[in-house]
């Protein structure tokens, strides 16, 4: 693993000239803050040496470089899920190369079905404050490499409090709605049935999706310091009363990823 993610740590250098400091994933639909880049460089994930492509619709393949409100960013359009067949380490692989091209600050983001209806509804912006693994594994699992990290990470804070923070004192001066609250990742592919969205309720979670988990428990073992934001796009199984399509996920995200957007602008610049 070490030595793939300085393959593609040296591969991606020698791309531009710069020195990010905060990398943000976006989730389905989520793409608007692209358009907020300036002086922007795109890599194909095709091209990286040990990337993976993703084959969901509303992602794109391509790793871009710019500035955001005058601070350097890496910005993943496209994520990789575990339910397309990659594994656990490939999913969370481009979070070891960030660690390696000195990222320390992560942005993560989703689509994902809401839970608790006195916190949420189609449209919210959730902060994860906490998360349930739901997924049949981790990437964690496997021999440990120390010059990553250590054997146990603490998940106590697994998204920084400091962040969360800046995220709230931004939200409060833009006049932006949102909740704080569970999240809990689900394998997929296929949407949650009611039990098990019934389940996932008694267990505490307010919202749930098919992502993030996994590269929130990577960020923590490499001591990046993390914040995630969940867009409820619909309701799960059982909530709402019509049947899910990712058609009408990928319509909702794009219309909250414009709110996102201005919101994450704010935020990168006091990081």
């Amino acid at each position: 693993m070490y030595n793939k993610a300085l393959a593609a740590k040296k591969f991606i250098e020698s791309k531009y000239t710069g020195n990010p400091k905060t990398a943000i994933i976006l989730g389905s639909g989520l793409t608007s803050i692209m358009d907020e880049l300036s002086n922007k460089v795109e890599i194909l994930y095709e091209d990286i040496p040990n990337f993976q492509i993703s084959t969901v619709k509303g992602h794109v393949s391509k790793l871009i470089y710019g500035t955001l409100e005058g601070k350097e960013v890496l910005l993943m359009s496209g994520r990789f899920h575990y339910y397309e067949g990659y594994t656990m380490k490939e999913i969370t692989f481009p979070i070891y190369v960030f660690k390696l091209l000195g990222i320390t600050n992560l942005i993560l983001t989703n689509s994902c079905g809401g839970i608790n209806l006195e916190k949420v509804s189609p449209g919210s912006i959730m902060v994860i404050n906490d998360f349930i693994n739901l997924m049949p594994t981790n990437p964690l699992i496997g021999e440990n490499d120390e010059r990553f990290g250590e054997r146990f990470p603490d998940m106590t804070e697994p998204y920084s409090l400091e962040l969360r923070k800046i995220a709230k004192e931004k939200a409060l001066k833009l006049n932006i709605d949102y909740v704080e609250g569970t999240y809990t990742g689900f394998m997929g592919p296929y949407y949650e049935s009611k039990a098990e969205i019934r389940m996932i309720k008694a267990m505490g979670s307010d919202a749930v999706g098919m992502s993030t988990v996994p590269e929130t428990i990577v960020s923590n073992y490499l001591g990046i310091n993390t914040l995630a934001f969940a867009t409820i796009t619909n309701m799960a199984t059982g909530i709402q009363k019509m049947k899910h399509s990712h058609e009408n996920v990928v319509e909702m995200a794009n219309k909250a990823s414009v709110k996102l957007a201005i919101w994450i602008k704010e935020i990168v610049k006091d990081l």
